[in-house]
């Protein structure tokens, strides 16, 4: 499987942002499985989901302290990565 992500230091917390489709936001359900799908990708990193709308307006779901802080970042400041995981 492949997926765009970065994971970010900041303000002493570390954590991973994984890019998903805007769908998976829609229900609390769907976007905490894809969080749970996730985290052996990244162990012992919180994980935060970021969809982009049609006008790349992102969101963000996951941690509430950590979606705070990057409701303040340009998704163009971020250093994006291409991960392959088995």
């Amino acid at each position: 499987m492949q997926f765009d992500g970065a994971v970010i230091r900041e303000q002493g917390v570390t954590f991973a942002i994984v890019i998903v489709k805007p769908h998976v936001l829609n229900t609390t359900l769907e976007a905490n499985r894809t969080i749970s799908g996730f985290a052996p990708a990244f162990p012992g990193l919180p994980v935060v989901l970021m969809a982009q709308d049609s006008r790349g307006r992102p969101t963000y779901y996951g941690r509430r302290d950590i979606t705070n802080f990057l409701s303040r970042v340009s998704p163009s400041r971020i250093r994006w990565k291409r991960y392959t995981v088995n």
